[in-house]
């Protein structure tokens, strides 16, 4: 695997934020040209969650960043709760392509990483070059939606690794049938990180779920209907579904190919919300999604 280089940078609020920097290969054959990958994560998760996908496509001579949206991973937690939501971690990007001097990004956002890609569609079209969706879109089911909230910001914290993998697992097999004991491990490794007591806690702010368990992150709005339109009518954008997916359900996903024609789609068999993305079938179709970008 390739290794990655911590990027520190702080927002416009004063955040610090955080982010791994995966240096393209094949430099010397004008990998530095090509357009750089912005991989933005899900809403309990954090930039480890790219930690296969990035360095196979760094491989592809294409620089990948992966970020800690604030208030996970190793990004400072907000005081202010009201500012978990798309609008602000969209800005946390702007400043965060700024700080690189990047002009332009293919984008990957994974749940509510698809979400903050259309949101910064709807404020700068500009900076996007292309966008892979993962497993999200501008219409949401319910039944994914209340499942999530469900869980979100509510596990306290446990006393050993084997009990983090238990938890993971009891929350994801529905979405993850054909995981095995060694990849519930490596969840937990990249969910959960030990306190200064040795008890291990989930790497986010509890906050973050406020707007999913208040009701306030709805299944839909003309501003989320708008904003999709606006980036995959203008820009090449590909939908990737996980088959069992109780989020981006058969008639959701059917909304999106309507209103976006152009949209490039691809289903992973056997996964739900929301495929990791190092599936054959995903992988295979980001690989040659992005073949045909400079």
């Amino acid at each position: 695997m390739s290794t990655f280089t911590p990027i520190s940078y702080t927002s416009s609020d004063g955040l610090a934020l955080y982010a791994r920097d995966y240096p393209p290969a094949g430099t010397d054959h004008g990998a530095e040209a090509r357009l750089p990958v912005i991989c933005i994560h899900g809403l309990t998760r954090n930039s480890a969650d790219f930690d296969e996908l990035a360095p196979e496509l760094a491989a592809t001579g294409r620089r990948v960043i992966a970020v800690d949206v604030r208030g996970r991973g190793h990004s400072a937690h907000d005081p202010d709760p009201a500012n978990y939501n798309a609008t602000v971690y969209a800005g946390d990007i702007i400043e965060l392509m700024d700080e690189l001097g990047l002009g332009q990004a293919v984008f990957i956002g994974t749940s509510m990483g698809g979400l903050i890609t259309m949101t910064l569609a709807a404020r700068r079209l500009d900076l996007i070059a292309a966008a892979v969706l993962n497993d999200v879109g501008p219409v949401l089911s319910v039944r994914g939606l209340r499942r999530i909230a469900g869980y979100a910001g509510r596990c306290s914290t446990l006393s050993s690794w084997e009990e983090a993998a238990a938890y993971l697992r009891d929350i994801n097999a529905c979405a993850f049938p054909a995981n095995g004991d060694e990849e519930w491990g490596k969840w937990a490794r990249r969910a959960f990180a030990p306190g200064d007591d040795g008890r291990l806690a989930l790497r986010y702010d509890p906050h973050i779920a406020t707007a999913i368990q208040t009701g306030a992150l709805r299944p839909t709005s003309l501003a989320a209907r708008m904003a999709f339109r606006r980036l995959a009518r203008h820009r090449p954008t590909l939908l990737v579904r996980g088959a069992l997916s109780d989020l981006v359900e058969t008639e959701q996903a059917e909304w999106m190919r309507k209103a976006a024609p152009e949209l490039h789609y691809v289903e992973v068999p056997d996964v739900g919300h929301a495929p990791m993305l190092t599936e054959p079938q995903a992988l295979e179709a980001i690989r040659a999604f992005l073949s045909k970008l400079p």
